[in-house]
């Protein structure tokens, strides 16, 4: 009897199609960089790696299962002695942030050009070396969390597994075991530098990499930390918060011109004397408040932040911030940046209550999105199809705190923990004085309150810069700001 052929390809075509097995797709491409008349000649690998999960069934083991795909970006000094060179690991925050904004604005051997507050460079933009990179006293290793960056799950698995606290922790710090045990770094300095989000996830990891791996590091980079959520959580009932951007919403009005005749370092000391003083105890009072004493500290906010005095009397003395953005330069039909406080834009429509754009986001991520995707491809040598995300949406809107739930929000104690557990990590925190994210007095507060003997507080230090939440955008600050990395990567590296 001949063979029914349609019925075998019918089977053959109904049999579950199995998942291509993920592979590193890493490149790798030699480059130099000339200054003050010294080349360095360094190496560049770039691609995605692939994260496995040992898994388990009913007790018995299945096996190390793909689970993701990570993208990443390292450099690497030619001929350097492994031992005695630190390795910085680099991340952004969001969350849903890739490490485009570390990479190309601060840290690596080659950064964007995008213009400043006021001059913004138009497109194409331009791409420059960078004479102040930090490869001169690290290598770097740049991370782009899943979902970020070309950083995916793998076919099967649910990419918002990763948008949470934990899971993101234990899948960056395995992408920091895998790089270091891979390139045999165990025994060099190693460094954790993040921004915004990025710092409460270095903050986690400091304590993470400890207890899972026992990997002790040398220092934590904490670029616009935010490291308990209370302190920016403009919630009915949390008064926190008001007094602690207070100081921010005055530099930023001095910026603009509305305090002409003070020094920002006066505007700025008399705005923290009164954020911590009769600011919060006006506040504490609610309506048992006096009338006089009440009228006062309208007067005092009115002229700290630019604001009218009506104003501060119809929103009860309490400023929220994306308000402040909107209202602080209404009268110029103009709005302020959230991300820095420098910049200012346009709106539709004037009456709205807050601003429809942040407009020092819009003026960066142009210059940023041209510059990554030109130099990853045509300088770097890797090639891939994937929308490269510098800012996945979905991560962000969708990210779990669920460790925290009926709990605040905060990493401060991981990181109080891992530093009395490793007295000789070393914490580097930096602060912009425009920066309306995460405004540098809420940062001081946290770090004033972290459970540290008294002679470990010393391992703690703060630099400011009169820029924004990526001070590196203003380019003096760049600059200082990357001397004062370079400086804080060499003293704990002790070598």
């Amino acid at each position: 009897m001949a063979k029914d052929e349609s019925t075998e390809l019918g089977n053959d075509a109904s049999a579950e199609k199995k998942p291509a097995t993920p592979v590193d797709d890493l490149v790798t491409s030699q480059h130099t960089l000339t200054i003050d008349g010294r080349e360095l000649a360094y190496t560049a690998t770039t691609g995605r790696i692939v994260l496995k999960q040992e898994v388990l069934t009913d007790g018995k083991f299945d096996g190390h299962q793909a689970k993701a795909e990570v993208f990443l970006t390292a450099y690497t000094l030619d001929g350097a002695e492994a031992a005695e060179r630190p390795v910085t690991f680099a991340f952004n925050g969001g969350p849903g942030s890739s490490s485009i904004w570390l990479h190309l604005g601060l840290l690596g051997p080659r950064r964007v050009v995008s213009g400043d507050a006021g001059e913004l460079a138009p497109p194409p933009y331009g791409l420059v070396d960078n004479a102040e990179t930090l490869l001169q006293h690290s290598d770097l290793v740049f991370i782009d969390p899943v979902s970020t960056g070309y950083s995916r799950a793998v076919e099967g698995e649910k990419p918002g597994e990763y948008h949470g606290f934990t899971r993101d922790l234990e899948s960056v710090g395995e992408v920091v075991r895998l790089w270091t045990s891979r390139n045999g770094r165990w025994m060099s300095p190693k460094f954790l530098a993040g921004e915004s989000y990025g710092t409460t996830r270095a903050a986690g990891l400091a304590s993470h990499l400890q207890e899972r791996y026992g990997m002790y590091l040398n220092g934590v980079v904490l670029i616009s930390a935010v490291l308990e959520f209370g302190t920016l959580d403009f919630t009915p009932g949390n008064d926190l918060p008001y007094t602690l951007y207070l100081p921010t919403y005055a530099a930023i009005a001095h910026y603009h011109g509305l305090m002409p005749d003070r020094t920002l370092e006066e505007v700025l000391a008399d705005a923290e004397r009164f954020a911590a003083g009769r600011y919060p105890n006006a506040l504490a009072q609610g309506n048992r408040i006096p009338a006089d004493f009440r009228a006062e500290v309208v007067g005092r906010i009115a002229a700290l932040t630019g604001l009218t005095e009506d104003y501060i009397d119809r929103v009860n003395l309490r400023i929220e911030h994306l308000r402040f953005f909107g209202e602080v330069l209404r009268s110029r039909r103009q709005t302020v940046g959230r991300l820095d406080g420098r910049f200012t834009g346009w709106e539709a429509d004037y009456a709205g209550e807050t601003p429809a754009k942040d407009p020092s986001f819009s003026a960066i991520i142009g210059p940023y999105t041209a510059a990554l995707n030109h130099y990853v491809r045509v300088e770097l040598g890797y090639h891939n199809d994937l929308p490269y995300e510098i800012l996945s949406m979905d991560a962000a809107k969708n990210w779990s705190y669920k460790e925290f739930e009926g709990h605040q929000i905060t990493v401060a104690e991981k990181l109080a923990e891992a530093m009395r557990v490793n007295p000789h990590l070393k914490v580097h925190v930096a602060c912009g004085h425009y920066d309306g994210a995460t405004p540098y007095f809420a940062t001081e507060h946290t770090l004033g309150r972290l459970q540290l003997p008294a002679e470990l507080l010393g391992n703690i230090e703060t630099k400011y810069y009169p820029a924004g939440h990526m001070m590196y955008v203003h380019d003096p600050s760049r600059v200082q700001q990357s001397e004062d990395i370079a400086t804080f990567v060499r003293g704990a590296s002790n070598r």
